[in-house]
């Protein structure tokens, strides 16, 4: 009986809009599975293979069948009238094999397995076979890997093999941390281009724009004497308006660096006197694509509240933060250089 239940239960009825006994439409929701362990067993047992892959030193026995229903690679290959779709042989460069007998066990199961030490050889070769859904799992995988010591890294990757929404994510992840990407090792390997590019973004997310100067700072002394000639170039990049006249000051008066380069000096005392002189901006603030957060502090119910809570304003959901060291209400509060302060004037009393 158990068994019947079971064969029951893998059989979905499709076409149930009639009471008709004598008319109806099955949809056997196992049916796929069971073909692929079957094709998978007949390739492992060469059964019916008709196709042989030869890459590097190894081969694979295959059914050109399965492999164009996988990949367009293939079906180009065995049905648009090239030499190979009449060979028994088919030679391919650029893949290693066990990457390629990954590769073919998801062919024939839909399964594979991805590990840090393998995507980087996964999504290339997947990228050449075409095979999407491998492709789509390499990039939901290095997503999840992104930290700041590998982000700049897989952005690198991903805009080499064409995965847009990876690259996306990643120069997110680059800009939402910045103040940890750029004390990694990643950072400093960057070259003058990507470094340009990267400190002119408006989503640069850094509470001062002296974070950006000192990354400027420690990416030239990574190699200062190939690098100290590119300074000004780079220096051009970073808004020097934002940063403070007396932090300016102590620069152009300490900073070896700038110190032996005149036109960086002189660049930066150019900024310093037209901030002493409080003249307009040429250039515009970061706009960083930080959370919209509203926070509420205390308050008072019948006696005043410990109670600290934040609304996100994207996602319109509350959260509880840690409670307050002591209740109060009436309390003043400011959000200043990604520190949350709270002020008030004394604890208040109950209402009588």
């Amino acid at each position: 009986m158990a068994e019947e239940e079971e064969r029951r239960q893998e059989i979905e009825e499709v076409d149930c809009k009639t009471n008709d006994t004598t008319d109806m439409t099955f949809c056997m929701t196992n049916y796929h599975k069971g073909v692929l362990k079957m094709m998978s067993m007949m390739r492992t047992h060469h059964m019916l293979t008709d196709v042989k892959l030869i890459v590097s030193s190894e081969t694979f026995e295959a059914h050109k069948l399965m492999l164009a229903a996988a990949s367009p690679y293939f079906k180009a290959m065995f049905t648009g009238g090239l030499k190979e779709s009449q060979c028994s042989e088919v030679t391919l460069h650029g893949i290693c094999p066990s990457i390629m007998n990954r590769l073919l066990s998801f062919i024939y199961t839909g399964q594979i397995h991805i590990t840090e030490l393998a995507v980087c050889q996964i999504l290339p070769a997947a990228s050449m076979l075409q095979i999407t859904d491998v492709i789509k799992a390499c990039c939901i995988f290095l997503e999840r890997q992104l930290s700041p010591v590998n982000a700049l890294g897989i952005a690198s990757f991903a805009e080499q093999h064409g995965c847009l929404e990876l690259h996306k994510k990643a120069n997110e992840f680059i800009m939402q941390h910045f103040a940890e990407v750029c004390q990694e090792e990643e950072f400093v390997q960057l070259s003058t281009k990507q470094l340009i590019d990267l400190i002119r973004k408006d989503e640069l997310n850094v509470r001062e724009e002296t974070e950006v100067y000192n990354a400027v700072l420690r990416w030239v002394k990574y190699n200062e004497e190939e690098r100290r000639p590119k300074m000004h170039a780079v220096l051009s990049a970073v808004r020097c308006q934002f940063l403070t006249p007396s932090f300016l000051n102590e620069q152009m008066k300490n900073c070896e660096v700038i110190k032996q380069l005149p036109a960086c000096r002189e660049y930066l005392a150019q900024i310093f006197r037209e901030l002493t002189l409080h003249k307009r901006m040429s250039v515009r603030e970061r706009i960083p694509k930080t959370p919209r957060v509203i926070y509420v502090a205390g308050g008072y119910l019948r006696s005043s509240l410990d109670t600290l809570e934040a609304f996100n304003l994207d996602t319109q959901k509350w959260t509880k933060l840690a409670s307050l060291t002591i209740p109060r209400s009436g309390l003043g509060a400011a959000f200043v250089k990604g520190i949350f302060l709270r002020y008030w004037r004394k604890k208040q009393q109950p209402w009588m």
